[in-house]
């Protein structure tokens, strides 16, 4: 009996090793795509910058007092802008407005997502039709328009307004893909065993299906902090965020109402704009890696079946 016993206890401790082990595989799956390993990277640049921002940055964020509109000189590497400020320290302290929008967009988009795709797929009946009937209607109204709409009507609320606009907005078309596949997975046959088992349907959903979607919901995260991203700066670039923050999109608002283009300072429309899509781009390329892993063919150095045949 206490060898039973000391089998069962050591049971627990033998799975979290395997579970580290996996997900180590799927990181090395992800890390051996080319295009994956370069969006890491770029990645973990802006993350970085993002962070150590205060570190990095030769001047506060608003720090102002220069001379304005200067071109640039040792002391101002990117120059400065209308209003004074320093441009290079601003491009470094405007990565932790995107880095963080796009983060906590992206997963509560992705939250929203998983909550009503697995609902959507696996019940059915008038509550299936009804969660139909909101996705459609989200995926039929334009998002952009509806976007600037609701910004406009609550202007001036904040990044946390500019981040609710964005998950409300931006969560359908991923719960339309995680329905097809939660509908797909519901037929297999370790589900219907689970069902005759007597397993709850929420047991059933979150110890069933739901790790069996994986990499579709982290390639999700991905594709709305991507969105989450562009949308934030393209918000602010229209004026319907907080002009007081300094982020790229602010950046690029200030440089239209400065008329940077006519002073010949360039830099303020092409930094920021450039780092806004390498930071999308970044993401982009990280979701190559990530369908590698639910899909081998995918993977680089993988033969197709006729090749290893004749092999």
């Amino acid at each position: 009996m206490s060898t039973v016993a000391v089998r069962t206890q050591d049971a627990p401790e033998q799975q979290a090793p395997s579970r580290w082990k996996s997900a180590a595989r799927q990181f090395g799956v992800v890390w051996g795509n080319t295009k994956a390993r370069i969006g890491i990277i770029i990645l973990a640049v802006f993350v970085v910058v993002a962070l150590a921002a205060p570190l990095l940055a030769p001047y506060g964020a608003s720090q102002n007092g220069f001379a304005r509109s200067a071109d640039a000189t040792w002391a101002h590497w990117m120059g400065t802008t209308a209003a004074g400020e320093d441009v290079l320290s601003q491009i470094i302290y405007g990565a932790r407005i995107s880095v963080m929008v796009g983060a906590v967009a992206g997963i509560l988009s992705t939250l929203v997502a998983v909550a009503i795709g697995l609902s959507w797929g696996y019940v059915r009946g008038w509550i299936a039709e009804v969660i139909g009937f909101i996705v459609n209607l989200f995926l039929v109204i334009p998002g952009l328009p509806l976007m600037i709409v609701i910004a406009a009507y609550l202007q001036n609320g904040g990044i946390a307004v500019i981040i609710a606009v964005i998950v409300v907005t931006g969560w359908a078309w991923g719960a339309r893909v995680l329905r097809s596949q939660t509908q797909s997975l519901r037929g297999r046959d370790f589900v219907t065993a689970a069902q005759f088992s007597g397993e709850g349907a929420t047991r059933i959903v979150f110890r069933e299906i739901l790790p069996n979607m994986t990499s579709l919901i982290v390639g999700s995260f991905f594709g709305a902090a991507t969105s989450a991203i562009l949308a934030e700066a393209g918000l602010e670039f229209l004026g319907l965020g907080d002009s007081s923050i300094v982020s790229w999109g602010t950046i690029l608002y200030w440089a239209q109402n400065s008329n940077a283009l006519l002073t010949g300072q360039w830099i303020l429309l092409f930094a920021p704009g450039l780092c806004i899509a390498l930071l999308a781009m970044s993401l982009t390329l990280i979701n190559f890696g990530v369908d590698a892993v639910s899909n081998p063919r995918l993977r680089e150095g993988a033969r197709p079946r006729k090749e290893r045949k004749n092999a």
